[in-house]
Parts: C-alpha cells; sequence; structure tokens
C-alpha cells in the first residue's frame, strides 16, 4: 500500500493499554505481511480475534489442469461463464502457475451466510459489472464498474451486490501487490509522471464495529482448500487500526494513459506489479502522432512472459472479433501481434475507445478444464492470410 491509513479508534502508542469504557482491555492485533519485514497494520478489537468453537468441512478447490505445458495462442469467452449464487462457487479459475491464478466469476448473490479470507494470496478483482460494497474487518469500500479492488491476504471480507448482475476478473497472486516501483520515490510517494496518484486510491472509510456473541462461519482458503471454521465472536469488531496494509480500490477510468509520438510499449499501462507478474490497464487514449506512425502495435515476440489481455468495453483496433469479456491468452515461446489487416486500418486513426487489462507472468501458465468449456480452439489460426487458409 502506498501510503499511511488510520481509522477510528486507536491509542497514543502501539503495544500499550487501551481500554473500554468498562476498563478492559481492546484486544490489539499486527496484521503483518512477509513475516516481520512487510506492509502492516496494528487492529484494535473488541474481543480476542482467537476464539475458534469449530472446525468444520475441509475441501480441496484447486484448478483442474487440462495443458500443463501449453504453447496454443486462445480466445476464451468470458461471459459464457454461467451465474451462481454463491460467490464462491462462482469462482472459475481458468489460468494458473505456482504465482497467480487467473479466476472469471459471475455471482449472483451477496455473501450473507459466511464471511472469507485468502490465506494463499492477495486478491486484485476487478469488477467488469455490477456495484456494491467490499465489507472487511479493516473497514469498507463501495465499488463500481471499473474499479479494481486490492484485498491483501488473510483480510476477512464479505462481498455485498447490489442486483444479481455482476461479472469479475480475479486475479490471485501468492505474491503481495504493489503500485510500480518506477512511479514511486525512495519514500513510497507517487511520482510527478506517474499515470495516477495518491488522490486516485480510495481507502476504507468506514468500520463495521460489532461485539456480538455467537457462531460466526469463516470460510478460510489455505493451500488450495477451503477450510471451514466456526469462530465464536463477529469477525467484524474493529473499533480502530493504523498502518499500510489494508484493502483499497482503484478506478481503471482514473488512470492517465502516457502516449507519445511513435507506438509506446506496454509498460507505459502498468498499474499494479509483482515479483512473478504485473498488471496493466489500456483505457481511452488519443494514438501517436509522428506523420508516418502505426498505431497498431508491432509484432513481438514472447520469449520470457505469457500474455493475458481481458477485454473490457470499446473497439480493440489490433484485434478481429473479439467482443467485451473475451481473454487472449498469447504464450510464451511465440510471437504475436495485429490481426490480418488491422495495421493498415489503423493509420490515420486518432484516437481508441478501447478499455482493457492485461496480465504479463513471467512464469508459462496453465490451462484448465474451465478455461477449454468457453475456449475457441481456432483461434491461434486467426493471424493467417487468406492465401494460407
Amino acid at each position: 500500500m502506498p501510503f499511511y491509513h488510520t481509522l477510528g479508534k486507536i491509542p497514543p502508542k502501539r503495544h500499550t493499554q487501551f481500554r473500554k469504557e468498562d476498563g478492559s482491555l481492546y484486544a490489539e492485533q499486527l496484521f503483518g505481511t512477509s513475516g516481520f519485514d512487510g506492509m502492516y497494520s496494528n487492529s484494535y478489537h473488541e474481543q480476542r480475534p482467537t476464539q475458534v468453537k469449530e472446525i468444520k468441512k475441509q475441501y480441496n478447490v484447486a484448478p483442474k489442469i487440462a495443458k500443463k505445458n501449453n504453447i496454443q495462442s486462445y480466445r476464451f469467452k468470458g461471459f459464457q461463464v454461467a451465474p451462481e449464487k454463491d460467490y464462491l462457487d462462482s469462482r472459475k479459475a481458468v489460468l494458473t502457475n505456482s504465482d497467480c491464478t487467473i479466476i472469471l466469476a459471475a455471482p449472483q448473490e451477496s455473501q450473507e451466510k459466511y464471511f472469507y479470507k485468502n490465506t494463499d494470496a492477495d486478491e486484485l478483482i476487478f469488477v467488469h459489472k455490477g456495484s456494491g460494497k467490499l465489507r472487511t474487518h479493516l473497514g469498507n469500500l463501495d465499488f463500481k464498474y471499473g474499479d479494481y479492488l486490492v484485498i491483501p491476504r488473510g483480510m476477512i471480507y464479505k462481498m455485498q451486490f447490489d442486483t444479481e448482475d455482476n461479472r469479475l476478473f480475479i486475479v490471485e497472486s501468492r505474491r503481495p501487490i504493489y503500485t510500480p516501483k518506477r512511479y514511486r520515490n525512495w519514500f513510497g510517494q507517487l511520482l510527478e509522471h506517474s499515470p495516477f496518484c495518491e488522490r486516485d486510491i480510495r481507502k476504507p472509510y468506514e468500520l463495521e464495529t460489532n461485539n456480538e456473541n455467537g457462531e460466526f462461519l469463516m470460510k478460510i482458503k489455505k493451500a488450495d482448500e477451503i477450510i471451514e471454521m466456526v469462530y465464536a465472536s463477529h469477525p467484524f469488531d474493529v473499533v480502530g487500526y493504523d498502518g499500510y496494509n489494508y484493502p483499497y480500490a482503484f478506478s481503471i477510468h482514473d488512470f492517465e494513459p502516457i502516449t507519445g509520438r511513435i507506438h509506446q510499449p506496454p509498460p507505459v499501462h502498468q498499474t499494479f506489479e509483482t515479483d512473478a507478474f504485473v498488471v496493466c490497464s489500456f483505457v481511452p487514449r488519443l494514438y501517436d502522432y509522428h506523420p508516418k506512425s502505426i498505431p497498431a502495435p508491432y509484432n513481438h515476440s514472447n520469449i520470457d512472459s505469457d500474455e493475458v489481455l481481458y477485454y473490457v468495453d470499446g473497439d480493440f483496433m489490433s484485434r478481429n472479433d473479439v467482443d467485451a469479456g473475451h481473454i487472449s491468452l498469447h504464450p510464451a515461446g511465440i510471437p504475436h501481434g495485429p490481426h490480418p489487416g488491422s495495421v493498415e486500418r489503423s493509420i490515420g486513426k486518432v484516437k481508441t475507445d478501447e478499455l482493457a487489462v492485461m496480465v504479463d507472468t513471467f512464469k508459462p501458465l496453465m490451462v484448465t478444464e474451465e478455461a477449454l468449456k468457453i475456449a475457441d480452439e481456432t483461434y491461434y489460426q486467426s493471424w493467417l492470410d487468406e492465401n494460407h487458409k
């Protein structure tokens, strides 16, 4: 997280007595990452957050791999993933490696019966359709179309939706998710040439402070399994916290594109990074303004990374026959580029209204069984000229 945040009531000094009106102590919790070497927050609870009453079911949710070693380019039709009522049941892993898993979800109902905690990974949730509220133990955030929600691992949360029509593009990251380091100074502040700044980042604005006893079901993801645990007190009982480790939101519509006289490479669109993959935002922007510029991207070889592009909205100039919700996978080891006719078609164009999210991974992605259910198996032939078909 790029900057310090505090919400609710906290004592003047950490790790000191902080008492309620009745004289009893609030329970302090350090919510940290990377041992004691990463970002953290200190939170203060009405009750001890350690009271487990029962451990119930435990079941596997690991992605089922269909193609482990893949070099075929694919197009996946994301909106063909059928809506499901339950939030966790709706999450379908389509691509995965040891660093991240890319998931499509179309949940219809809010989480009412359970809390969720992912201890395996940070979650980056892109909201393609729908609106609502992300409710967490460190505060709530409203979300809508175009929002990225960054949820650190270990965060207890519920997704509350306004309607049944929701589409989410989710990246689970086993590495911490940060803003790009080349856009930060040595203090962590976003620099002047960054395509977004701290004003664009939305922090939790309200706490749900419950002091309630009972049975509270929490579904915890660990090592690709869901473990159901029943807690004796309400998980949302924080009266205050401060630190750097908390959920936040950033809208793709607040990303300010970097343009130039000639075609700019994908890193200018970078929005988030880990040491295992990057996430880029392609937004409406002016095209290149050299008198002989070619707005369409040049052919390039994916030697060291798999490229995943999730199409959100607008006209995708370099692609033929792609719609909102489609995903293209261009794997490492082979070149890819604009479809036939795209280069000539792009010359003279002034701007694009495309909206897309790109994930470039440094390890190869495996294709899941869920992905093949929505796959265009002939997509890899879409670069053939007519006389080669």
